[in-house]
């Protein structure tokens, strides 16, 4: 996090003012934690102390799967953000959803916010073995695939670290507590810092 902070600060003036939508479902919106516990807050927080002036905007809702997200992307194309962490598949994967209609959907999204030149980092989710490893294999190379497609930044796994750990999950072994929002902002931070810079 020093290493994010130090290269973000270096750059504080170039990213002034940026946008950031936060464009997900449950595991974005603080699903069963207080506001200030939540992805956005705690997100905002760490770029608050980096010294960038970043707006994180919560266009995360629970439940959405990547055919919801198709559905409402024009709010986040009407917010003009700056850059979009676009985080959709969990809830596609829970329904045990065709890996290729979730890669259709989540495809469509990156052409319209492309095509309003916002920037893209692209967060994964990953299959757990109970659906069977060839769904797992689909489904964990979609976001491989639409990054090297479409030559985006990828944060292979929202959940790295905190997956099944009963400290870091609310009692449902699904959804991220206070401590496991910490673990994943933290995580995520370099790459959103590099998101920002690089579309400054």
């Amino acid at each position: 996090m020093q290493l994010a902070a130090a290269a973000a600060v270096a750059s504080a003036a170039a990213a002034d003012n940026y946008r950031l939508s936060a464009f997900g479902d449950s595991l974005m919106s603080g699903h069963g934690l207080l506001p200030q516990q939540g992805f956005v807050a705690r997100l905002q927080h760490h770029l608050d102390d980096s010294g960038l002036e970043v707006e994180v905007i919560n266009h995360a809702i629970s439940g959405n799967t990547s055919a919801d997200a198709l559905g409402r992307i024009s709010q986040v194309l009407d917010a003009k953000p700056d850059g979009v962490l676009l985080s959709f598949g969990g809830n596609d994967m829970l329904r045990k959803i065709e890996p290729e209609v979730t890669m259709g959907n989540l495809e469509q999204m990156i052409e319209m916010l492309k095509a309003a030149d916002i920037d893209i980092l692209l967060v994964g989710m990953k299959a757990p073995l109970n659906w069977g490893p060839f769904y797992k294999f689909a489904f964990d190379g979609i976001y491989d695939d639409l990054a090297d497609d479409h030559d985006l930044p990828l944060y292979p796994f929202l959940l790295e670290g905190i997956a099944l750990d009963p400290k870091f999950n609310l009692p449902d072994g699904i959804h991220p507590n206070g401590a496991g929002i910490e673990v994943i902002t933290e995580a995520i931070l370099d790459d959103v810092v590099d998101l920002i810079e690089d579309g400054s």
